[in-house]
């Protein structure tokens, strides 16, 4: 059948509902649209007055022909606006790309952001497929935790934007959660001190210790020096993989292990245990999807993201289960859902 055949009005007729569902979920092209306007900054160009094809292709130093066939996809699909005839704005849904909007995608979508940037490696993901693991090091040559660490302009942008969402979930963790009795905390692999900063903005009396590498550690001296928080916080360079620096009463993971396979996650699990004082527990807080049946789309989307980033994964409150056994503990209570259905799962030895 030729093309002509094939979009003839009758043959258009005869394509069932569905067609039009996969073609929009296999399109690549829109995704790739959204990425040029947030790297291009094309939204904040149009609010600081810069509306014109011309202009705009002038001020992002792009060819302007092509630029204008990628602002006429994102007029069809409703992120731009033709205001007036040649001119354009962003719509409600173009302001999400602003990079001063409250919850702007400018960090999952710009290629110049760690996030933007790690999943440009999806397009290797025949190969992940075929042999597992992460994809990352295929696309850029190194890992990506070295990445974070070792160029700061990319570590910046991806802490920044991991404190987006983490910042609403710890505050909502630690409002629920019962400090009493609590000394002490060891938040390992706690990046630049989100989780501490607002537990102790609840429970001021609380030391607390955290262990990160070098790059995030510093981010986070400097965090708890502007707040005032220096001197009741350790800031200890080093990796989980290796023995904790200091014993604690409470220990709290919060999205770490859903970065590493599973006998990764049980090595760290297991430094843990040997750092958990008597009668201690450990927090983690990870999403942990308990659909019965169908899973939610977010949950598998973040999992394959996991995977390519770093081999890692999302876990089941089923497969958490496991993964504390493995490593000499149990689950003895969890919350229910907090922001973007992440929960608190409480964690003692198993022997306790």
């Amino acid at each position: 059948m030729s093309k002509d055949e094939l979009t003839s009005p009758s043959v258009v007729a005869e394509l069932p509902p569905e067609f039009a569902t996969l073609m929009r979920l296999g399109d690549l092209v829109t995704p790739m649209a959204l990425r040029v306007a947030a790297n291009l900054r094309l939204v904040d160009h149009m609010q600081d007055g810069v509306q014109d094809l011309e202009s705009l292709a002038k001020v992002t130093d792009s060819h302007q022909e092509t630029l204008g066939r990628v602002v006429r996809h994102l007029v069809a699909i409703d992120v731009l606006a033709e205001s007036t005839p040649g001119n354009y704005a962003p719509t409600a849904l173009g302001e999400l790309l602003a990079h001063g909007h409250p919850v702007s995608q400018v960090g999952w979508l710009d290629p110049t952001h760690m996030i933007g940037r790690a999943d440009l490696a999806l397009v290797h993901l025949f190969d992940a497929v075929r042999d597992g693991g992460s994809i990352y090091r295929k696309r850029y040559g190194k890992e990506f935790w070295d990445d974070v660490s070792g160029d700061a302009v990319l570590g910046a942008t991806f802490y920044d934007l991991m404190a987006h969402g983490q910042t609403r979930i710890f505050s909502e963790a630690v409002e629920r959660h019962d400090w009493t009795g609590v000394r002490h905390i060891l938040d390992v692999g706690g990046a630049d001190g989100d989780l501490i900063a607002t537990v102790l903005g609840k429970e001021p009396g609380i030391s607390a210790t955290l262990l990160e590498l070098p790059g995030p550690a510093a981010r986070a001296r400097e965090k708890f020096e502007a707040a005032g928080l220096a001197g009741k916080v350790d800031v200890v360079d080093g990796s989980f993989f290796d023995p904790l620096p200091v014993t604690s009463d409470l220990i709290t993971v919060s999205f770490v292990l859903h970065n590493w396979s599973d006998d990764d996650a049980v090595r760290i699990l297991r430094n843990c245990v040997e750092a958990l004082e008597p009668g201690g527990s450990l927090l983690l807080i990870e999403c942990a999807d308990q659909s019965p049946s169908k899973p939610d789309p977010g949950f598998t989307s973040g999992d394959i993201r996991m995977m390519a980033y770093f081999g890692g994964r999302e876990r089941t409150y089923a497969q958490w289960q496991e993964l504390a056994a493995a490593a000499g503990l149990r689950i003895d209570s969890a919350s229910d859902a907090l922001a973007y259905g992440a929960r608190v799962l409480t964690l003692v030895k198993a022997s306790a």
